[in-house]
C-alpha cells in the first residue's frame, strides 16, 4: 500500500472526512461513494488508491469510517454506492433496504481475526478465556469489574480500563456476541469508538487497558501493543494470526469481511469498473494490510456472482459466530 493510504489510516474521523471532501470538491467527474467498517477500511482504502491510480483521477473514490451499522443506514437509503461490513447484513437492515427499493451484491473480501490487546508493558497477562472476556464485557460488569484482580485472583490489583467498539460497529456486534453470548450486549463504561485508531491510541498509553479491533490495526502498531492469545473451544490458547485464521485454531474470534454494493450503482459505469478492480485486487490488497486473503475460488465465486448480478446475502439476516473461510466457501457455492 502506498505511503499516502498509510498516513490517511491513522487520521481521525473528522479528518478523514475533511479529506474527502477537500478532494471530491477539487475534482469533478464520477464519484465511487463508501462508507461503513473501519475494520475493512484499510482493504477498501487500498484499492480505492490504486483505483484512482490506475483511471488516472478521472474516477474519485471516497471512503467514510461510519461503522458497520452506520454505512449500513446510509447504504439503505441510497446515499452511498458501496458499504464496508464487518459483518453481514442484519434482518433489520435488509428490510429497509428493501423498503427503499435497495437491492444489493454481498462480496466477502477477506477474513479478520478479531485482536484482543493489551499495553506492550502488560507482562501478566498471558492468555483470556471466552469467560474470562464475558466477566469482563457483559453488562454486569458496570460499575463493578474495576480492577484486574477482579478477574482472576492471580492478576494484580491494577485498574482495568477498557477500550472497545462503538454500538455502530460490527466489531461491536461481533464481539459482543462472540463474547458475551448476545450481539449489542456489553457494559457501557468504557471507550467506545467506531474508529479503531482511536482504540489503538488509548491502549498504547494505558499500561493496565485491554481493547479490541481489527487484526491489521494490531500489526500496524504492535511495536507498541501485545495481541492476547485467546483460550479456542478446543482449549487451546491461541493467538490471532493468517495460519490460525486459516485453519480455524483462532476461535471464536476470525470472521469474514464484506463489500455489499448497490445493484442500482452498478448499472453506472464506474461502480461497475470500481467493483470489478476491488475483486482483482482483493487479495494482494489484503494481505498487504495484514487480513487473510481469501482462496482463489472464493474470489472467483465472487466475480461470478458480481457478473451475474445475484441478488441477495448467503446469511439470511443472521450474524453467525465461527464462521470457517471453508464453510463460507460451501454457502457462496449454493448462492
Amino acid at each position: 500500500m502506498k505511503k499516502l493510504a498509510i498516513t490517511l489510516s491513522i487520521l481521525p474521523v473528522a479528518v478523514l472526512s475533511a479529506f474527502a471532501i477537500s478532494t471530491a470538491n477539487a475534482q469533478s467527474g464520477p464519484t465511487v461513494k463508501i462508507d461503513g467498517s473501519s475494520t475493512v477500511f484499510p482493504i477498501t482504502e487500498a484499492v480505492a488508491e490504486e483505483f484512482q491510480i490506475s483511471k488516472k483521477n478521472t474516477i474519485k473514490v471516497t471512503v467514510g469510517i461510519s461503522g458497520t451499522g452506520g454505512g449500513f443506514k446510509k447504504f439503505c437509503r441510497g446515499d452511498i454506492d458501496v458499504a464496508n461490513a464487518s459483518r453481514p447484513i442484519l434482518k433489520s437492515e435488509m428490510e429497509v433496504c428493501a423498503k427503499a427499493g435497495i437491492k444489493y451484491i454481498e462480496i466477502p473480501i477477506a477474513f479478520d481475526a478479531l485482536t484482543v490487546a493489551a499495553n506492550s508493558k502488560n507482562t501478566f497477562l498471558k492468555q483470556l478465556t471466552v469467560e474470562q472476556l464475558k466477566k469482563i464485557w457483559e453488562p454486569d460488569a458496570q460499575g463493578k469489574i474495576l480492577n484486574w484482580n477482579q478477574v482472576e485472583a492471580s492478576f494484580p490489583d491494577q485498574k482495568l480500563k477498557l477500550y472497545g467498539a462503538g454500538s455502530d460497529s460490527g466489531t461491536f456486534d461481533y464481539f459482543t456476541e462472540a463474547t458475551v453470548g448476545k450481539a449489542k450486549s456489553s457494559r457501557g463504561d468504557y471507550t467506545a469508538s467506531e474508529d479503531d485508531n482511536v482504540l489503538v491510541q488509548g491502549i498504547t498509553r494505558d499500561v493496565g487497558g485491554l481493547a479490541y479491533f481489527g487484526y491489521a490495526y494490531y500489526i500496524e502498531n504492535k511495536n507498541k501493543l501485545r495481541s492476547i492469545p485467546i483460550v479456542n473451544k478446543q482449549g487451546k490458547a491461541v493467538l490471532p494470526s493468517e495460519q490460525s485464521v486459516i485453519d480455524g485454531s483462532y476461535n471464536p474470534l476470525s470472521r469474514p469481511l464484506f463489500i455489499y454494493v448497490s445493484e442500482k450503482s452498478l448499472a453506472k459505469p464506474e461502480i461497475n469498473e470500481f467493483a470489478n478492480f476491488y475483486l482483482k485486487n482483493a487479495s494482494k490488497l489484503a494481505k498487504e494490510v495484514k487480513y487473510v486473503p481469501l482462496p482463489a475460488k472464493a474470489y472467483g465465486l465472487a466475480q461470478e456472482h458480481l457478473d451475474k448480478k445475484k441478488l441477495g446475502t448467503v446469511f439470511n439476516g443472521e450474524q453467525e459466530i465461527g464462521v470457517t473461510i471453508e464453510t463460507l466457501l460451501k454457502r457462496e457455492g449454493k448462492l
